[in-house]
This record gives C-alpha cells, sequence and structure tokens, in this order.
C-alpha cells in the first residue's frame, strides 16, 4: 500500500487549505489525530504533527510519478497518411516500370515507352497526399489559437476526433475554485449602521445580484459580519469582506477581537459583543442552504442569534452550457471531485449532470480515468490542479485550464487559456471539423490518383498536362483545408 498523508496532527486544531493537492477551494478543519496532506496550507491555528513520511512517501512525489508513467505508456498515434504513402509509393513506382516494360514490348521505342511511365510518375506524385494531414492540422490549431484553446501539435488535435466522455474537475474548472457569498438572511433587524452609513447604502446601487434590492437590514449584517472577519485570515471570512467591499459597504471599528480555531470569531463592535462562526444546532434556514452545497455562518449579536450569511464556490457561468453541448453531441459529461457525496450531487443537479465521482482521492483520479478506458470508451479529462495532472496524463485527451498549475499545463494535451468550461466543448468540435477535413483531403488526393493513374499508363496523360493535374489536386486540398475557418465559428 501508498501512504499519501505525510502528517498527523498530534495536539491543536485548525483550518486547512487543501486546495493544493485537493482541488477543493473551502478549508478543512481539522483537529487531533487527524490527517493532513504536505505541501498544504495552515490557516488560523496552532497545531503540533508528527511526520509519517517524507521525500518520495509524500503525496506530490506519487503525484509526479504518476505523470511520468501515465506519459511513458501512451503509445505513438500512427498518421493515416503515411500508412498510406508507405504503400502508395512503391506500388507507382512498380506500375510506371510496369508501364514503361509493355509499352517498350508493345512498340519498341524507348522515348514511346518513357512518355506514359514519366506521365504515371508525375501524375502519382503524392505531394495532395502529403499535404492533405498537415495544412488541415495548421488551420485548425491556428484558429484553436485566436479562440484562446491551445494545441500542443496534431496529435493532441487528432485525439479529440471521437471521445466518448468528458470528465470535468469540479472546482477550478466548473465552478470559479474561490468562495463567494451567495445567500444573506436576516432574523431580525439590526441598527447597527450609522446615520452617514444609512444615507450611502440607500443611493448604493452596486449590490451584486441577486441582492441589488437588498433591504437595510441584510446590509447590517453584512456590515457586522465583514468588520469582524476584515481582521481574519480565513477564505470564508475574505468572501463576506470581498462582499461587502464590492457592495461599497463601509466597515466598522472592532476591539477586543478573537480567533476562535476551527469556530469562528469575535469581537465588539459599538459596544455590542458579535460572533461570526459555525453553530452545529439545528436550524431550518440554515440546514436548506447547507443541502445546496453551501457552508453556513451564523452571526450573533450580544449572544442573539441575527443571521445567516452563506459561502460556496459558484459555478463558473457556462458550465451549465457546456454540459448541454456535450449532451448535444451525445458525449456523457462525469463530474468528478474529491467534495462529499451531498455537496457534489447538488452542484451537479445545477448542471443538470447525473454522473458524478465523488469522495475521490487525489491519487484515484488516474484510476478513474483507466476504468472507463478499459470498457472501450475514449475519454477526455478537464482539470487544472496538482491533483489532475496524472488523469490529465491518462486520458485519450487531457485539457488542461490555463488559469490552473504548471504541472496540470504540462500534463495536458490541450490548454484552455481562459478556463471556460464551454471551451472544452469548442476544442472537441474543432478537432472534429479538422479531422473530417483531413479525411476529405485524403478521399480527393487518393481518388484523383485512382482515376488519374490509369489514363497516364494507358498513354492518354501528356506528362506536362500531368504535372499541371498534379499541381491543382494539392491546391484544392489546401483549399479545402481553409474552409475549416467558415466551419467553425
Amino acid at each position: 500500500s501508498i501512504l499519501v498523508i505525510p502528517f498527523i496532527i498530534m495536539k491543536g486544531m485548525t483550518n486547512i487549505d487543501e486546495s493544493m493537492m485537493t482541488g477543493e477551494s473551502l478549508p478543512v478543519s481539522k483537529k487531533e489525530n487527524d490527517d493532513v496532506f504536505g505541501a498544504t496550507m495552515n490557516i488560523d491555528g496552532a497545531i503540533q504533527m508528527k511526520a509519517v513520511k517524507v521525500g518520495e512517501g509524500t503525496l506530490l512525489a506519487q503525484i509526479i510519478k504518476m505523470v511520468a508513467d501515465a506519459q511513458t505508456k501512451k503509445a505513438p498515434i500512427q498518421k493515416l497518411a503515411d500508412t498510406i504513402s508507405g504503400y502508395f509509393v512503391p506500388a507507382v513506382m512498380l506500375i510506371a516500370i510496369v508501364t514503361f516494360v509493355i509499352w517498350y514490348i508493345s512498340t519498341g521505342d524507348m522515348a514511346s515507352s518513357l512518355i506514359p511511365a514519366v506521365a504515371v510518375l508525375i501524375i502519382a506524385c503524392p505531394c495532395a497526399l502529403g499535404l492533405a494531414t498537415p495544412t488541415a492540422i495548421m488551420v485548425g490549431t491556428g484558429i484553436g489559437g485566436r479562440k484562446g484553446i491551445l494545441i500542443k501539435d496534431g496529435e493532441s488535435l487528432e485525439k479529440g476526433k471521437k471521445i466518448d466522455v468528458v470528465i470535468f474537475d469540479k472546482t477550478g474548472t466548473l465552478t470559479e475554485g474561490k468562495p463567494a457569498v451567495t445567500d444573506v438572511i436576516s432574523l431580525r433587524p439590526i441598527s447597527s449602521i450609522g446615520p452617514a452609513d444609512f444615507e450611502a447604502s440607500k443611493s448604493a446601487e452596486v449590490l451584486a445580484p441577486p441582492y441589488s434590492q437588498r433591504p437595510l437590514k441584510d446590509i447590517g449584517l453584512i456590515q457586522l459580519a465583514a468588520s469582524l472577519e476584515k481582521l481574519s485570515s480565513h477564505p470564508l471570512g475574505q468572501a463576506i469582506v470581498n462582499y461587502a467591499e464590492e457592495n461599497k459597504i463601509e466597515l466598522r471599528d472592532v476591539i477586543d477581537f478573537r480567533n476562535i480555531a476551527g469556530v469562528g470569531v469575535e469581537g465588539k463592535i459599538a459596544g455590542d459583543k458579535i460572533f461570526v462562526g459555525k453553530n452545529a444546532g439545528p436550524l431550518d434556514s440554515k440546514d436548506k442552504l447547507e443541502n445546496e452545497a453551501k457552508t453556513v455562518m451564523v452571526v450573533t449579536k450580544n449572544e442573539e442569534l441575527v443571521g445567516l450569511i452563506a459561502v460556496a464556490d459558484t459555478l463558473k457561468t457556462d458550465a451549465f452550457e457546456a454540459v448541454k453541448q456535450l449532451k448535444e453531441r451525445g458525449i456523457e459529461a462525469i463530474m468528478l471531485t474529491g467534495d462529499n457525496k451531498k455537496t457534489a450531487q447538488a452542484i451537479a443537479s445545477k448542471l443538470g449532470m447525473s454522473n458524478v465521482l465523488a469522495e475521490v482521492l487525489p491519487q484515484d483520479k488516474a484510476a478513474k480515468v483507466k476504468e472507463l478506458q478499459d470498457q472501450g470508451k475514449k475519454v477526455a479529462f478537464v482539470g487544472d490542479g496538482i491533483n489532475d495532472a496524472p488523469a490529465l496524463a491518462q486520458a485519450d485527451l487531457g485539457i488542461a485550464v490555463g488559469t490552473g498549475t504548471d504541472i496540470a499545463i504540462e500534463a495536458g494535451n490541450i490548454v484552455l487559456v481562459k478556463g471556460s468550461p464551454l471551451k472544452a466543448v469548442e476544442a472537441l468540435g474543432l478537432s472534429q471539423i479538422t479531422f473530417r477535413t483531413i479525411k476529405q483531403n485524403l478521399f480527393w488526393a487518393f481518388f484523383y490518383n485512382i482515376v488519374a493513374l490509369p489514363l497516364a499508363a494507358f498513354g492518354l496523360l501528356n506528362p506536362m498536362i500531368a504535372a499541371a493535374a498534379m499541381g491543382l489536386s494539392s491546391v484544392s486540398v489546401v483549399g479545402n483545408s481553409l474552409r475549416i475557418k467558415r466551419k467553425f465559428k
């Protein structure tokens, strides 16, 4: 067995940012005897840890090894044009020799025998056949680059021509990868806003949707929570502060601030004791929000519950459209995440995805890809984190989000500059159009030779005409390749 957890907490409790390894944006509470990944970040608590594994035994080292192993297992793709040319060129040489011999036997004239033999060689010059693949790939990769789809090479483009399944990593791929305020619920009016703040809040038109008409009582709740969280470094707290700043809500002075590791923050504002953090008690509004895969923080004033603020990793604006278009193309979309099943199902339902792989450890992502490949499916994987790199390398087509980590970008075959999931669908479409064009080029180049070779062999084609026809065939292949620009808009 492989041990991937290098540390165990011996004393203390804290919140750990594990996004570097798991890809999950929200911090995880840790206490005594809990496992801790190496290379993750301690946010707000003091802990003592025992090192269990170091060096090659750490998760990061194993991920790097998995990427290398997956890349070396891939067999090179044999180009169709190369295969045809391997048989075609010797066959043409043989036909030219046979043509010369037959004509020489029939006429006994060297010059008369050479003309049809030369015509065979000229008309069969495999220029169009050789141009069929590279011209289409050149056009396809150029179009991709202009649309923010960076294709590393022609082989990468070819891999996307027949994909059955697209697996999306959740955090940073389908979601924004950072927490944001989604719901603010005041349970009673809050009068902590001063007169100047009241006038400013009335005229504020910049509250983020869906809060553009937020009542004064909710602004007061945000003001209390953000004023306290301003002194905290917790990602959830920073989401509240960012929300307040975006909506131009003035913050209040805080005294006696205290950070309670794994629980929340408290302090005094205008003489009132304010707390923002966790509450294990049952509450209908809180339970409803948590069922929607949101992290809920309670706000108390003088130990009285005054409101709830929900924070979640929000979906990217085009994530739903990406899943919809994949379904229309007959491609199965799967979401893969290390998050719990409840959260994963809630997010998948918003996207209309029925197939979800939840609670998948970083080192198991590549194995999930291989399971589908063993079923005979062609798999594309879309991800952005260090933990996604082995799966990107294992997949038939690895699509890396350009806003992600360097190791993920290195492992991917295609890189999406802006990190849009809809770009992954566009990349597959571009691949299909490009290789449909390649097939057309190969067909016409081959068909041209099949028709023209007998004419040349029977002496019905002058070498000069054969040379012109050969040139025109190459021009037609280039022209057909340029049609990709009109097909892919």
